[in-house]
């Protein structure tokens, strides 16, 4: 070992000590937390395809750049431990696309040298107790919706009801957007729900009251600007300026297989993550329980028809 060996580490540790005195960027350290957090997330799991040529673990940076609302170059740059401290707003849609969860969002803030604040948009990363939860309820169809109305988790039975999400890219998993938007095949809206008319209206309202509590995040504008230019009935909505509707406790999909399913529609609030757990349940003994059955036997396996 050379002389000059035992230095380094207390160079290096006098280092982050005066980084984290002054506030400073820990440049290094966010490079290769970014890199980490980068390389353990599967296309799938924010909607994107995996491709058969992928030599990237987890995702390519423009790919993160593209989910954050960054350029490509700027965030090669932070990788690199090139770039000037990055913005509140720029950790923030940095913290969603790598769908970091709380201690390591706050992580992410202090390696920046900028304290974490409030989060700026729609949480997407969902519990594991959650999740373990749909999987726990084999018998009803059951997903878990953001504040902006995408699907971001669901069960396998929830996937043959509707459709198999994880085909879909984020931008298709959102129902507000599909109510108003489409596809409408066959004019079935919104999976031939009985009440997808009344769904679109309470989901127009209640994406106004999104919007509110999050002004800044650029997925919620850009939703909403995409909607008032693509639907008339989305912006007379919007301009009545209406935030809460009722919801709908009942209601029939017309299933492109097994015909009619009447279900009970239960909602449950996870109010620290602003986001809804939707349940699907068929009342005991009725046809509709038999194809709900029908359903977790046939599972994805020919769902060809999109809703």
């Amino acid at each position: 070992m050379s002389p000059r060996s035992p230095a380094r580490p207390r160079r290096y540790l006098a280092g982050l000590v005066a980084s984290a005195h002054t506030g400073g960027v820990d440049r290094r350290e966010l490079a290769a937390f970014l890199r980490s957090r980068r390389e353990r997330i599967t296309p799938g799991e924010v909607g994107l395809p995996a491709g058969r040529r992928r030599r990237t673990p987890g995702l390519r940076r423009e790919e993160v750049a593209q989910l954050a609302f960054i350029s490509t170059e700027y965030y090669t740059r932070l990788e690199q431990a090139r770039a000037r401290r990055p913005s509140r707003e720029v950790l923030a849609g940095l913290a969603r696309a790598l769908r970091l969860p709380d201690a390591e969002r706050d992580h992410l803030h202090h390696l920046a040298g900028t304290p974490p604040g409030p989060p700026t948009g729609p949480r997407v990363d969902v519990r594991q107790s959650i999740l373990d939860l749909l999987h726990r309820l084999p018998q009803a169809a059951a997903t878990v919706v953001s504040a902006t109305h995408e699907v971001i988790a669901w069960n396998d039975l929830a996937a043959a009801l509707m459709e198999d999400f994880s085909t879909l890219s984020r931008r298709d998993r959102n129902l507000v957007r599909r109510a108003f938007l489409g596809p409408h095949p066959q004019g079935r809206r919104l999976y031939g729900v009985s009440d997808a008319d009344e769904f679109a209206h309470t989901a127009a309202h209640q994406l106004r009251a999104t919007a509110a509590r999050y002004p800044d995040d650029p997925e919620v504008t850009g939703l909403v600007d995409e909607l008032l230019s693509g639907s008339e009935e989305f912006a007379r909505l919007w301009a009545s300026h209406d935030v809460s509707a009722g919801p709908s406790l009942r209601k029939t999909f017309q299933h492109p297989l097994v015909g009619p399913v009447t279900v009970n529609c239960d909602v449950l609030d996870i109010t620290d993550r602003d986001q809804r757990v939707v349940i699907y349940t068929a009342d005991p003994g009725s046809p509709s329980e038999e194809a709900l059955r029908l359903l977790s036997v046939i599972g994805t396996q020919r769902m060809d028809v999109p809703g």
